[in-house]
């Protein structure tokens, strides 16, 4: 996944937005395209995993319990899950409708078609809720329809699969840090899928309770959960057709209508965090450097000399956010806000330095990021 998303990007974020963060809106943005790129960046976290009674912590509607293991085609450790769902992901085309869910009770809801056509990959999630808006990608680029300001903005995201981060920190060894344990099948969107829980062996990072498509290995669904087994989030297709008539170059035509639109291009330059004079300390047990972006001069003055560096474990991803303070729109006093499964932590890391943390794990890891973020001049 990826795992996004985050979603839920018009709901209010209460004084946390009023305070004016300025990268709140890319943060909140990031997220939607996260769990938009995934149809479902179906991940579920389950902060306690250890403590946690095993099987009878998540039931499974009727005598499905015990089914997978009888299930040939059942992957047997977290890599081989990865693969097939990841699989699933890059070669199959699908069109439905998938809603997310947070615990505070805010919905949206967004409507995604999928294309595979050889190596190129092209898909349209609309939202059905809160401002409007279209996301296009094809392949890493990204063009996110804005139809109220007319604007299109432009960018590239590695979206290329359920979970972009893995491959590139397999070296980091997933299953120190997370174990798979089938929970038997269920029924979702019409469809049998297998139930697995990816779950986390420290207290640093979210498990993720996962619904593949028993045929496809496509995932339904997903719930986090918090350490006492309340729901965090949670992320299903409603309704989902695996034999879309949708075709590429349909989406593609969609995609490069532009006429009556503004059209705004990234000003991101990539970058790594030791060339912009920072470093952490001592690395958090399992997340690995993945992606470091700067906006470049041409950005607006709100996103100028903001820095992007994004660590993942494979599966749950982190983002620090690094720019000057600014004591008109910045809090002195430190401030760690949820919503869903996201969590966000902002303090001023130096007199002249604002951090804002982001990331679909507990509090406590943003905090041990927060305490090992150094610079280096």
């Amino acid at each position: 996944m990826p795992l996004s998303r985050r979603l839920i990007a018009e709901s209010p974020r209460g004084n946390a937005d009023r305070r004016g963060c300025r990268v709140e809106a890319g943060v909140r943005h990031a997220r939607w395209l996260a769990i938009a790129r995934g149809a479902v960046r179906l991940v579920a976290v389950l902060l306690l995993a250890t403590s946690l009674p095993g099987r009878a912590a998540f039931p499974v509607d009727g005598d499905a319990a015990g089914q997978s293991a009888s299930n040939p085609s059942a992957p047997r450790d977290i890599g081989e899950w990865i693969q097939r769902m990841q699989g699933a992901w890059c070669q199959r085309s699908y069109s439905g409708t998938f809603v997310v869910l947070a615990s505070s009770g805010a919905m949206a809801s967004s409507r995604i078609s999928h294309v595979c056509d050889g190596a190129r990959q092209i898909e349209r999630v609309e939202a059905l809720s809160g401002t409007p808006r279209t996301i296009f990608r094809r392949n890493e680029e990204v063009r996110t329809f804005l139809p109220q300001s007319k604007t299109v903005r432009l960018n590239t995201r590695d979206a290329s699969s359920l979970f972009p981060q893995w491959r590139e920190v397999r070296g980091a060894a997933l299953s120190r840090f997370y174990v798979a344990r089938p929970l038997g099948q269920e029924r979702v969107a019409g469809y049998m899928a297998d139930v697995v829980w990816l779950q986390p062996l420290d207290m640093l990072r979210f498990g993720y309770r996962l619904w593949s498509e028993r045929e496809t290995g496509l995932v339904l669904k997903l719930q986090t959960i918090g350490s006492e087994g309340r729901v965090l989030e949670q992320v299903a297709f409603s309704e989902l057709d695996l034999k879309s008539p949708v075709q590429a170059d349909q989406l593609e035509r969609l995609m490069d209508t532009t006429a009556g639109y503004r059209v705004v291009a990234s000003t991101v330059v990539k970058t790594t965090a030791r060339a912009e004079g920072w470093t952490l300390r001592q690395p958090v047990a399992g997340f690995v450097p993945v992606s470091c972006y700067r906006r470049s001069p041409g950005a607006t003055n709100a996103a100028h000399g903001v820095l992007q560096c994004t660590y993942s474990d494979g599966l749950a991803t982190v983002s620090l956010f690094i720019q000057p303070f600014d004591p008109q729109h910045h809090s002195v006093a430190t401030q760690m806000t949820g919503m869903g499964a996201t969590q966000m932590l902002t303090q001023r890391l130096a007199p002249d330095v604002w951090l804002t943390a982001v990331g679909e794990v507990p509090l406590q890891t943003l905090q041990l990021f927060a305490s090992q973020l150094e610079r280096l001049r």
